[in-house]
């Protein structure tokens, strides 16, 4: 079984933790191309074109399922890449958890880039999914980018700024960018501990699984990292999260 993962960065690490926790055997492609990023602030068709690219790169080593880990690449580009891919490799993309959110919390804040935040795309799930619970859109801006360059200095900045701004009395915050998650534990401390959290990376990895065809011989547990379509290493900044240290072992 091998399961390809694509984000511009590594926000993948999350569901590809979540991967490695249900299938240890499964073989994993993690596939990005972090000098492209941000791509929230980058029009949908240059969106588009690297999420494709990201796409093919990965479907090159012919997985039996692609994870679209990115919700920037799920709301501009998931249509295009399962017209390109399947039926031949069914493609996941990753959606903010409001729905759980919203069923089991009166007030919910999302927090998301500020190209997500107040975007129709979001704005739709909400009326979709948000229920009786009132909904608050934060927008965290710098967040993801200090994420991705595992900037501490810069990634507390920005969690208290968004903090900040989140309502007093808010029962649940949904982590609408998938970089978020692997700062969970810092989010946490500056919210408090009474705040639930809900993200994307188990329903997706476990989504993904689902997919793969259940006659699917198993893996040998193997990580291929992709940048740009080149095979390379981790970069530094994933082994300063639990998620990068788990996979880290087994990197090519």
């Amino acid at each position: 079984m091998k399961i390809a993962l694509m984000d511009s960065g590594i926000g993948l690490l999350a569901a590809a933790a979540a991967l490695r926790a249900l299938r240890p055997d499964a073989d994993l492609v993690l596939s990005s191309d972090p000098a492209s990023m941000p791509w929230g602030p980058r029009p949908a068709e240059d969106i588009t074109r690297l999420a494709l690219g990201c796409a093919r790169a990965a479907a090159a080593l012919r997985p039996d399922a692609l994870v679209v880990a990115c919700n920037t690449a799920s709301v501009h580009a998931l249509e295009a890449m399962r017209a390109e891919l399947e039926p031949g490799l069914p493609v996941i993309g990753t959606v903010p958890a409001i729905k759980p959110a919203s069923a089991a919390s009166r007030s919910v804040a999302i927090w998301a880039t500020p190209a997500t935040t107040g975007s129709p795309y979001q704005r739709g799930l909400i009326e979709e999914f948000g229920g009786g619970s009132a909904v608050t859109e934060v927008a965290c801006p710098g967040l993801a980018d200090a994420v991705e360059r595992g900037d501490r200095a810069a990634i507390a900045a920005a969690v208290a700024d968004a903090a900040a701004r989140t309502p007093q009395g808010t029962e649940a915050i949904v982590l609408g960018c998938t970089h978020y998650e692997l700062v969970e534990a810092e989010i946490r401390a500056a919210v408090g501990a009474d705040i639930r959290f809900f993200g994307s990376a188990e329903a997706v990895a476990a989504q993904a699984l689902r997919r793969v065809a259940p006659d699917t011989p198993p893996g040998t547990g193997r990580l291929t990292v992709l940048h740009a379509g080149r095979e390379t290493a981790l970069p530094p900044a994933a082994l300063s999260y639990p998620e990068g240290l788990r996979l880290a072992s087994v990197a090519v």
